[in-house]
């Protein structure tokens, strides 16, 4: 295709009050080339993208396509270019089937009526020519998350995209779809007409499926490599300017009395359909339990359970000894337990509130933060300038509101409100979801300082190699059920990876007793 390169934003600066989220980055995108875009969460990566796909205007610099300077004033305007963007969080109606959400918004042939037959004859030629199995028939709420995928990248490229941004594509993705959508992606760029923008904060992904690799830092681009000629190690001290450790180290556990029992416990999902299917676990104090499986097997609706946000419909839950069945979160409060919840924006915080109002938002009746019903806003004030500080949280302050955080600083303020009570048991949901690899660093380093505090901890996560960091023992569960509870020490990747799709392993027994020590050097980790 020549030597001029598809893409090219040169010198691109956007700010926003009090932040200048890219200043004077430059990006360049060959034809032909997976392109992957690093950084710590707030370096400005989406931000970047989003001006290239028209959400945001620029403050400075220019963008070229092909050589030839545009400007993008909307994401119709980008279409219209052949650039196309698949978000992290899908832009779907449900209801709706796989053609009817592809044609959504587009003129028809035939000025307001649309052909739906030529249009699924369309879309099960571009399914067909790029590896992309889907069903143009069915209801989108009926597919599994990474068919729903397939139907977004199906319908960027029935609109004509030529450069597809994925923003964290394989976030909720099984290690199976993560590598049929690797091999969707090689043959999107196969024939050189086309490339791919992959935002990812992974890693092991990056290495295996990117041709470069541009690391933004603080708003800035500080190095474009060939992604053969770097390592991880490079490429994470590039993004947090420090050292990262891959592999954490934590003395043997001493786990103590039992902190929470679950019984025999069933639990409906919103559908009204049993995603807890008589599980039993238990969790002590001073160790980790993590609970392993594909995203959508109960794990969901187990802590929800647990947090007093879904009442059970059979089964005990008892934490500290006492029956919290069907107390609700408010009850709950007296018993000191932390909830991380998976959504961090609809569950885990009021976006519209301040940092400082988070904070405060499980304690706002208590002292120091209020005193005869009053709140005391220095006292709130400081709280919350400590806990940003604690917890590195990357905001102009704290009475900046939460909508205008990057993910992963939201997530840090969840945290940040949660551990900072010192709780005796912690429910943690996909902690690390979307977070760069210095911040999930840092919450591993913070869930480790719980469990040496004497906190028993429940952590909840799709990511193996997690799981088999931080856990004492790991439990497996799929479609409700616990397939057995292993140490991480006792059992490989591949092995876990079977339990997940629900075959039981020889010898595993569904409850086991964490009483000796556990090693701190697990073997077949990942």
């Amino acid at each position: 295709m020549g030597e001029t390169p598809f893409l090219r934003m040169e010198e691109i600066v956007k700010t926003f009050p009090g932040v200048v989220a890219n200043d004077r980055v430059n990006l360049e995108v060959r034809h032909g080339e997976i392109h992957a875009l690093l950084g710590e969460n707030g370096a400005g990566k989406s931000t970047l993208m989003n001006v290239l796909y028209g959400l945001y205007q620029p403050n400075g610099g220019r963008i070229l396509l092909e050589g030839r300077p545009v400007a993008i004033h909307s994401p119709e305007e980008a279409i219209r270019l052949g650039i196309g963007m698949v978000h992290q969080h899908f832009m779907l109606v449900p209801p709706l089937t796989v053609t009817e959400n592809v044609i959504l918004g587009l003129p028809g042939a035939r000025g307001i009526l649309l052909d739906q037959a030529e249009a699924r004859q369309r879309i099960q030629e571009i399914a067909d020519s790029y590896g992309l199995e889907v069903d143009p028939d069915a209801p989108v709420g009926t597919l599994s998350v990474g068919v729903q995928q397939r139907v977004e990248i199906i319908k960027a490229l029935y609109r004509g995209a030529r450069l597809l941004i994925l923003d964290e594509p394989t976030a909720v993705l099984t290690p199976q779809e993560i590598q049929g959508l690797f091999t969707v992606m090689r043959r999107l760029v196969a024939d050189g007409r086309n490339a791919i923008v992959f935002i990812s904060h992974k890693l092991d992904e990056v290495m295996a499926i990117s041709d470069r690799v541009t690391v933004l830092r603080n708003g800035k681009d500080v190095a474009t490599l060939e992604t053969q000629a770097t390592n991880k190690a490079e490429l994470a001290r590039l993004m947090v300017g420090r050292e990262v450790l891959f592999r954490i180290e934590k003395p043997p556990a001493e786990p103590g009395p039992v902190v929470l029992e679950i019984q025999d416990l069933v639990v409906r999902d919103d559908r009204d359909v049993p995603a807890v299917r008589g599980l039993s676990l238990e969790v002590r104090r001073g160790e980790i339990l993590g609970l392993a499986g594909v995203d959508g097997n109960g794990q969901r609706e187990l802590a929800e359970a647990i947090a007093g946000l879904r009442i059970p419909e059979a089964g005990t839950i008892r934490i500290q000894g006492q029956d919290v069945t069907r107390m609700d979160a408010g009850d709950l409060l007296r018993f000191n337990l932390a909830y991380i919840p998976e959504d961090r924006q609809r569950e885990g915080l009021v976006l519209d509130f301040t940092l400082s109002e988070n904070f405060i938002a499980k304690r706002f009746r208590r002292p120091p933060f209020s005193v005869r019903g009053f709140l005391r806003h220095p006292a709130i004030l400081d709280f919350a300038r400590r806990l940003i500080r604690r917890f590195d949280v990357r905001a102009p302050g704290p009475e900046v509101e939460a909508r205008k955080l990057s993910g992963g600083n939201q997530q840090k303020v969840v945290l940040a409100r949660e551990l900072s009570q010192e709780p005796d048991l912690i429910i943690s949901a996909q902690a690390t979801r979307g977070l760069d690899v210095g911040a999930a660093e840092f919450v591993e380093q913070q869930m480790l300082a719980q469990r040496a505090r004497g906190a028993a901890v429940l952590y909840i996560s799709n990511e193996l190699e997690e799981i088999f960091n931080l856990s004492d023992r790991i439990a497996v569960i799929h479609r409700g059920e616990i397939m057995g509870v292993v140490r991480p020490d006792q059992v490989t990747p591949e092995e876990l990876g079977l339990m997940m799709a629900g075959i039981r392993r020889e010898g595993a027994p569904a409850t086991e007793s964490p009483a000796e020590p556990v090693s701190s050097n697990p073997g077949g980790h990942p």
